[in-house]
């Protein structure tokens, strides 16, 4: 049977080349995408469209809708969604209200496979990429559910975005498009776990979004053990990248470092991921753990936090210690999923 195409994935001048081949005429286009790109969930939806031309676009496409299977609310406002996609896998989105408004964390894959130690998204592998359509229903679905406009993106769900490149680039120009979402690419970030050459083909784009880089420890040997990925693109290849993408991008660099009590929190440490950061356009944010079951992972206690971060600034490395959100809730990535695939 013929695979249908995701027309949530089609840009505004793939869908008119789609319209214009069924011998329709142009305007038809720009209602069709009008319809999707506000998150139209089937084509029954488009009441201006004609019957005729709709049951074609049955036949060619696939339009679904996700489903929510669960919804956590925390007392600080944070919601997190556990979605089913057309096809029965499931992925989170965690929407955060701040005082500038709601930013998504969106997932660009089912499951991961780069094998980190405190991370739930990775337990039981990578299953599949998203597509650039299944991206853009996370950001409808919440904006739908929440009633509210999602102002900013956070590449930071399940799944790691530099190896899902080529959907999560068109994503990026979907989620933008005036006519769709008109999510401002300066409010998007997108986190990796430093996929040295996808680093520097980003920096190519010409895209003005925010990297962040989760980096974790200031030695190869700790990040090791922590990140696999390490073996194969070591500290100072993936640091040098991030180097190479501020002066490119003109854009500061922002690392991300979880906190794991004995593990990576120690002044030491802290004297060597300054020195390791000392002369780059970047800023470090120190992330308290969030447990997650079956992991041993520790998280370090927030006076160790805020010394480390101290002694970072007194080495001339700017930081932060991240608010934890939605504390009371399943917060890491990838737990819903987990916990509803033991059957829990």
């Amino acid at each position: 049977m013929r695979e249908l195409t995701d027309i949530r994935s089609m840009t505004s001048h793939e869908v008119e080349e789609l319209i214009l081949s069924l011998g329709e005429p142009k305007y038809r286009a720009a209602q069709v995408y009008a319809w999707v790109a506000k998150g139209a969930a089937s084509f029954d939806e488009m009441s201006d469209i004609p019957s005729a031309l709709r049951a074609k676009l049955k036949e060619l496409c696939r339009l679904s809708a996700l489903k929510i299977l669960e919804k956590q609310t925390s007392k600080d406002g944070t919601v997190k969604y556990l979605f089913e996609l057309h096809d029965g896998n499931t992925v989170e989105s965690v929407l955060m209200r701040y005082e500038h408004g709601s930013t998504l964390c969106v997932s660009s894959q089912v499951g991961c496979r780069m094998g980190c130690s405190f991370c739930a998204s990775t337990v039981g592998g990578l299953v599949r990429n998203l597509s650039a359509g299944e991206m853009l229903e996370q950001v409808q679905a919440a904006a739908q559910g929440s009633g509210e406009r999602v102002d900013g993106l956070v590449l930071m769900g399940m799944g790691e975005p530099l190896d899902n490149y080529d959907n999560v680039i068109k994503f990026l120009h979907l989620v933008n498009d005036s006519l769709g979402m008109g999510i401002g690419y300066r409010h998007i970030s997108l986190s990796t776990c430093g996929l040295v050459p996808m680093i520097d083909k980003l920096a190519g784009e010409g895209l003005p979004i925010t990297l962040s880089i989760s980096l974790h420890a200031p030695t190869d040997a700790v990040r090791a053990a922590m990140m696999p990925v390490t073996k194969k693109w070591p500290i100072g290849q993936v640091v040098a990248a991030a180097s190479r993408y501020a002066r490119r991008t003109g854009r500061k660099v922002y690392f991300e470092y979880t906190m794991v009590a004995g593990v990576n929190d120690s002044k030491e440490q802290a004297q060597l991921l300054a020195a390791l950061l000392r002369g780059i356009l970047c800023h470090v944010n120190l992330i308290p753990l969030n447990p997650v079951a079956g992991k041993e992972n520790v998280a370090s206690d927030r006076k160790r936090i805020y010394a480390f971060s101290a002694t970072l600034m007194k080495n001339g490395v700017s930081s932060t210690v991240r608010r934890r959100l939605g504390s009371d809730i399943d917060a890491a990535c990838g737990q819903l999923r987990r916990r509803r695939m033991d059957g829990n």
